[in-house]
């Protein structure tokens, strides 16, 4: 049986949903301890501000993410690829305010540094993609610039969820949601592969849904 969450836990799951619904400013840290029943000082003992509560969800988001990076050791690229797009566009989601309001709650108005595990992220699908292109599933009659081609994924995986949430107003993702994001996704993809190559990865869609036991309208995480 699973250990019930500890305060600290708590907090943190509680300010990343508050800050996700609210956004960073608007949000207080006395609202946040009445969220779970604590009181302010309570709150305050385990996180002095609200720049700390960000610092131990990044903490906690990356851990996650090197976790399922460190995850992808199969030898199927198309399954270990569904996979990485499937856990990129939920992890995107739960932590979108870290990404949306970013200015509110960094320490300087510099421009940040590359995030190290967005670059690992980036550079696995750049490296799924040279695979892909070492084991034919490109189509021989056409160009591949597979520096381009991350980048153009890249940039529609990582801003599905930002139109989800400014265009059509969404406050869960579901399953319909990620189907429509992948078919965006996969309109840009698809056309360079060969029909093999389709089959793989649509195999490969359907395996991952499978294997994350995903339930038809289930919302991922507030």
């Amino acid at each position: 049986m699973r250990a019930a969450p500890s305060t600290r836990e708590r907090i943190l799951e509680a300010s990343r949903r508050l800050f996700n619904e609210k956004g960073y400013s608007a949000t207080t840290l006395t609202e946040i301890a009445s969220s779970i029943g604590i009181a302010q000082g309570n709150l305050t003992y385990h996180f002095p501000t609200k720049r700390d509560l960000v610092a131990g969800i990044e903490k906690s988001a990356r851990a996650h993410v090197r976790a399922e990076r460190a995850r992808l050791a199969s030898d199927a690229v198309s399954e270990d690829y569904v996979e990485l797009l499937f856990a990129e566009m939920d992890h995107t989601w739960e932590h979108r305010f870290l990404l949306r309001d970013r200015t509110q709650f960094t320490k300087t108005p510099k421009p940040a540094r590359p995030d190290p595990d967005m670059v690992a992220n980036f550079e696995l699908l750049h490296a799924f993609l040279k695979h892909m292109e070492t084991e034919g599933m490109f189509r021989r009659d056409l160009s591949v610039d597979t520096s381009a081609l991350a980048r153009s994924l890249w940039i529609v995986s990582r801003y599905w969820v930002d139109h989800l949430r400014e265009l059509e107003g969404v406050e869960k993702i579901s399953l319909s949601d990620r189907e429509r994001g992948l078919q965006n996704y996969f309109a840009v993809l698809l056309p360079y592969l060969t029909a093999s190559g389709k089959r793989d990865i649509e195999s490969a869609i359907e395996g991952a849904s499978t294997r994350l036991a995903i339930r038809k309208e289930q919302p991922i995480n507030e």
